[in-house]
């Protein structure tokens, strides 16, 4: 899903000690030995042989060299389907943390929620300390079926991490509050991944930084190369909501394609943030009701560096206060 935006020793204590053979040294005195029948040594004027059972020596010594040398096995992919995947995210959470691995090609069709609170139901887990999902072209997405519930995708509590790599995406998500795709009140990163076609009846269709008051650290989410497109709200911030104390950054990723704000800011609502931050990131055919359809911004920090915002409805940024930087119509 995410596209390429063109143009824009300390020394030992036994200070004295020997090294011992290396690997290769070892596996020729075992050929030797094995040739000659065992080692011989003086002992005075006498030689004297002494007798091994080579094939068993060799084979003790050869494993222990061959297992030093070989590599370390990857990680086992977590198997393609809900079940597995609920429970290595709960696994993870109880480990502290920790990198889960997707399958290759896998579509994790979530069929009923697996955690819920104030905030509304979850796809997934809460995610409670640093977890990594690890993907090779994968979707987590909600069942389509009729009759299934509506739940956004995944929370992500204070003081945890979400990180997204590997072409990673998140989609059908449906909040009865804010972040359909994405609710963060820790921090949120997403490498070469997307969020589609989530929707929120409150604030931030695909993400949502949940406005968090002093003193407490705002949430953080950080977007690098990849898309976010499709997704609605209700609220302002049909892509992406970034909320009081929030801080977003973005490079060289793509808001566009259709996310939609049933209030301000169809691709992005900055409201009262710390910084929204934004580096050759395309924002492009969003759609607000009321106005804004590019960036809805009032009151905080906002850089865009070669950044368009262009062709959104009914305008790009009009409303915001103070206005975005470099954003006309």
């Amino acid at each position: 899903m995410a596209r390429s935006l063109h143009g824009l020793a300390r020394p030992g204590l036994l200070a004295r000690a020997e090294p011992g053979p290396r690997p290769q040294q070892l596996l020729l005195l075992l050929a030797r030995h094995h040739e000659h029948g065992g080692l011989h040594q003086p002992e005075g004027s006498v030689m004297r042989r002494i007798r091994t059972i080579p094939v068993l020596a060799g084979s003790v010594v050869l494993t222990a060299v061959l297992a030093a040398l070989a590599p370390t096995s990857a990680q086992a992919a977590v198997a393609c389907n809900e079940t597995a995947l609920v429970a290595a995210i709960n696994a993870a959470n109880s480990a502290g943390g920790g990198n889960v691995v997707l399958a290759t090609d896998c579509v994790y069709t979530i069929a009923s929620s697996h955690s819920s609170d104030t905030d509304g139901a979850n796809a997934l887990p809460i995610i409670t300390t640093a977890i990594t999902l690890t993907g090779d072209n994968d979707t987590i997405t909600r069942s389509t079926t009729a009759g299934t519930a509506g739940f956004r995708i995944v929370k992500v509590a204070a003081g945890a991490s979400l990180t997204l790599k590997g072409n990673v995406t998140l989609s059908n998500g449906s909040a009865v509050t804010d972040g359909g795709g994405i609710l963060n009140y820790g921090a949120v990163t997403l490498t070469a991944s997307a969020l589609t076609g989530n929707t929120a009846q409150g604030r931030g269709g695909g993400l949502a930084n949940e406005d968090i008051g002093a003193p407490q650290k705002g949430a953080v989410a950080t977007f690098t190369n990849s898309t976010v497109a499709g997704n609605s709200a209700t609220g302002q911030g049909g892509g992406i909501y970034n909320g009081l104390r929030g801080s977003l950054t973005t490079t060289s990723s793509f808001i566009d394609a259709g996310n939609s704000s049933g209030s301000q800011g169809g691709g992005i609502a900055a409201i009262g943030s710390t910084s929204t931050t934004l580096t050759s990131t395309q924002i492009s055919a969003n759609h607000a009701v009321m106005t804004a359809g590019g960036i809805y911004r009032q009151n905080g920090t906002m850089t865009l560096t070669t950044t368009p915002v262009s062709g959104n409805t009914p305008d790009n940024c009009v409303g915001s206060s103070p206005s975005v930087p470099g954003c006309v119509g």
